[in-house]
């Protein structure tokens, strides 16, 4: 035979714990670990009726606590940056179009004058960043009525170059703009975002 709760005539108490959830137990038993009288007793559909009126706020007291405290002490919103902080959040195109910074030029790591010079034969060269994360190596398509190559000697590895090209970094159209020292084959360099 299915038990049916309209046949339940267990007397019940109402229990609440350090939490002030509230809960039925059977009247006659011990309360479980953790959990008191709030002083009400009755037929479940009584115990189940005053819990309905009286807990009102389903949200656990240490909840409720914290979410108060949270109301009274509002989180302040950050302070503004540092210049150095500004910087840090801009993206990296913009970092390397703020200002010149050191290079290197010819693929990493075994740039040499003659790879250099073979690249610009071809109109295609490397350019690394130093400073950034890790370095940032771009491939740079030259173009050639930009670059200055009369300042420098390939043959006995001395003067300076000037090499211009453009890419893209970061889907950005940018050109890249360096003054190279064929002796160290390190010199400065910079990015010009391109506008379309």
């Amino acid at each position: 035979m299915a038990w049916n709760e309209e046949e339940d005539t267990t007397v019940y108490k109402v229990v609440v714990n350090h939490e002030e959830q509230y809960s039925i137990w059977p009247a006659e038993r011990e309360n479980p670990l953790g959990w008191k009288d709030v002083g009400k007793s009755g037929l479940k559909a009584e115990c189940l009726a005053y819990i309905k009126e009286v807990w009102t706020d389903m949200r656990p007291l240490s909840l409720r606590k914290q979410m108060e405290e949270m109301a009274r002490q509002p989180v302040s919103p950050p302070p503004p940056l540092s210049p150095k902080d500004a910087v840090a959040e801009a993206t990296l195109v913009e970092r390397l179009a703020k200002a010149s910074h050191p290079v290197v030029a010819g693929p990493q790591p075994r740039a040499s004058v003659q790879t250099l010079k073979e690249g610009i034969d071809r109109g295609y060269v490397h350019i690394k960043f130093t400073e950034t994360k890790g370095g940032t190596e771009l491939g740079i398509r030259l173009d050639p009525n930009a670059c200055d190559f009369s300042r420098g000697d390939f043959e006995n590895q001395t003067g300076t170059i000037h090499l211009e090209g453009g890419l893209i970094l970061d889907y950005v159209k940018v050109r890249c703009i360096a003054d190279i020292d064929l002796t160290t084959l390190a010199g400065e360099g910079h990015l010009k975002i391109v506008d379309e």
